[in-house]
């Protein structure tokens, strides 16, 4: 066994502590992942679900009347559990049903393969299995680089090329395929309950919790990034100077990179049992239209970044001349996204649509009166293109808004929203 050197730590007034005997000790799990910045409870319960199905799993070796029924196909039931469980429920489910079907249909391939080559001769079995080898590998490549199949079934064309090669191969010189085959399905489908068992019963993480709440908080963002970046426009030279930062375009930046998280989570979604407000009929193509809009929107407040950091910047007065109509509008702006938000957050219903675009509008049009070509044309070219960048950014997001409230009034109605 190897020796451990204790090492003096200084106190509180730099001096280490003398003559003190030495002691192991023992920080706790949590209090260390602290320390170290990772601690994250859920990913601490997803691991420890995954090992409590590793731990179930693992009685068909343990226990002998249960490795005597399934023997060294046991491996399979917890290959099944590395594989299958995923953070997710829906992934779980998506994961362990298209294992399934690849297993039997690959099986079922695998065995018609083999006994029907076994009736060509020693010789004409090899080259029959090896031709049916070659044209299922290369059908079944092929398939899996189709774009509708490798977002919704690719895993399960995978483990169908794996299965039908190990059964057709197999064949050529056993005659135990048949009881084989039913001994490693029969041990999948344990280890897939075990999976289904515990992701559901056990703290279960759903896919479709996580994409609504991460829609509805998205609005949120957007609010704060048009807050801030108004903040920060009308701000005199002197509070500039005063200022460590600019404005934070995070949550802008994490809304435009949505789409794959966006993606994955609605097909997982699709997958999962009723719970809570989530019904089998959720319309999760829903939250896919608003995500997309959202990004739009966001894509243009990030524009505004450049209005910011523009060499060219308005004169002090121009800006405090308008500043207190883009303050109206982007108030508006950033209250009607934080009402939709909560709307969507707490499934119910917001004011109509004609509300809220309609004070929207007539703040745009407000705004659009002080922006007439004779009254740009007075000022000077810098000037003038410099707020008139800015201004006409901020009134297309105006028409953004306006096509989130109509996305998220038809989400309502279809996820039969309450009303307030």
């Amino acid at each position: 066994m190897s020796s451990s050197t204790v090492i003096s730590i200084p106190n509180g007034h730099g001096v280490a502590p003398q003559e003190r005997k030495p002691r192991f000790s023992f920080p706790s799990i949590s209090s260390f992942l602290r320390e170290k910045g990772q601690y994250d409870s859920i990913k601490l319960i997803h691991s420890i679900k995954v090992g409590i199905s590793l731990v179930l799993v693992s009685l068909l070796y343990l226990l002998k009347p249960l490795y005597d029924q399934v023997g060294e196909n046991a491996m399979w039931a917890i290959m099944t559990v590395v594989v299958v469980f995923e953070f997710f429920v829906g992934a779980t489910l998506c994961k362990g049903v298209n294992r399934g079907i690849g297993t039997v249909v690959g099986g079922g391939f695998g065995l018609a393969t083999a006994v029907i080559a076994e009736d060509a001769g020693e010789m004409g079995n090899a080259i029959g299995v090896a031709i049916a080898v070659f044209l299922c590998g290369t059908a079944a490549t092929y398939v899996r680089l189709l774009p509708s199949i490798k977002k919704t079934c690719d895993y399960g064309v995978m483990i169908f090329l794996l299965t039908f090669n190990l059964v057709a191969v197999s064949g050529i010189r056993g005659e135990t395929v048949v009881q084989l085959a039913r001994a490693r399905l029969s041990t999948i489908g344990i280890g897939f309950g075990v999976c289904v068992f515990t992701s559901l019963c056990i703290h279960p993480m759903w896919a479709s919790d996580e994409l609504h709440n991460s829609v509805a908080s998205r609005f949120e963002a957007l609010a704060c990034s048009i807050d801030g970046c108004l903040g920060e426009y009308f701000k005199l030279v002197e509070e500039k100077e005063n200022q460590t930062g600019g404005v934070n375009f995070s949550g802008c930046q994490s809304v435009l990179n949505s789409t794959d998280k966006d993606d994955m989570l609605a097909k997982f979604a699709r997958w999962e049992p009723w719970h809570g407000k989530f019904g089998f009929s959720h319309p999760w193509e829903k939250y896919l239209d608003i995500g997309k809009e959202l990004r739009e929107a966001a894509a243009t407040i990030f524009s505004l970044k450049g209005c910011l950091q523009s060499p060219r910047q308005p004169s002090s007065t121009l800006k405090q001349s308008m500043r207190e109509q883009c303050e109206e509008l982007g108030s508006s702006l950033a209250s009607s996204l934080r009402e939709l938000g909560d709307s969507i957050k707490t499934m119910r219903k917001c004011r109509p649509r004609f509300l809220i675009v309609s004070k929207l509008q007539s703040k745009s049009e407000e705004l659009n009166l002080l922006m007439s070509p004779s009254k740009l044309g007075a000022l000077k070219n810098d000037d003038g293109l410099a707020i008139a960048s800015f201004v006409f950014q901020l009134m297309d997001i105006v028409g953004q808004v306006e096509v989130l409230a109509k996305k998220v009034e038809e989400l309502g109605e279809l996820a039969k929203f309450e009303t307030k």
